[in-house]
């Protein structure tokens, strides 16, 4: 059901109060295509930390990216852009190796998205031990599998 308001105009052409009927659900999106996600969002994005990027064991990390990722995958991260589900699986190893064995991310919070876009922040260090890095994964998502992935990370803080 439509209902006109009366609402202030101070327009040149048209001043004092006018009538308007604010646009329908139906009308807005007229032409555009809905999104549906029913894509759980925090389980993929905490599926790619823990399944990815602390999987020491390589194997195991290239059957999750084969699940998580789509075919030809690019990660953004600061200083570089990773193309390909064997560049991201050789990164994350890479990661692990440098940062010692018991190196871990872990998500803050639960990952947040729609309309093929998601975000999940994250804290990492050693276990039992002081964060090192602060950062978050934004996604976008195509077919319910991560195609473009931003590694955002938060400055230091300085001591």
């Amino acid at each position: 059901m439509s209902m006109a308001v009366r609402v202030w105009s101070d327009c040149p052409c048209v001043r004092g109060f006018v009538s308007a009927t604010p646009p329908q659900q139906d009308e807005i999106t007229k032409g555009r295509e809905m999104t549906t996600d029913n894509i759980d969002f925090d389980h993929l994005l905490r599926s790619n930390l823990e399944r990815v990027f602390n999987e020491r064991d390589d194997d195991k990390r290239r059957t999750a990216i084969a699940e998580l990722f789509v075919e030809e995958p690019v990660m953004y991260e600061p200083t570089d852009i990773v193309q390909g589900r064997a560049e991201i699986s050789r990164v994350a190893a890479n990661l692990l190796k440098q940062f010692g064995p018991t190196f871990r991310f872990i998500p803050d919070g639960v990952a947040v998205g729609h309309h093929g876009l998601a975000h999940l922040a994250w804290h990492a260090g050693p276990e039992d031990g002081p964060v090192a890095v602060t950062g978050a994964d934004v996604a976008e998502i195509e077919g319910g599998k991560i195609a473009r992935l931003w590694v955002l990370l938060n400055a230091q803080k300085s001591k």
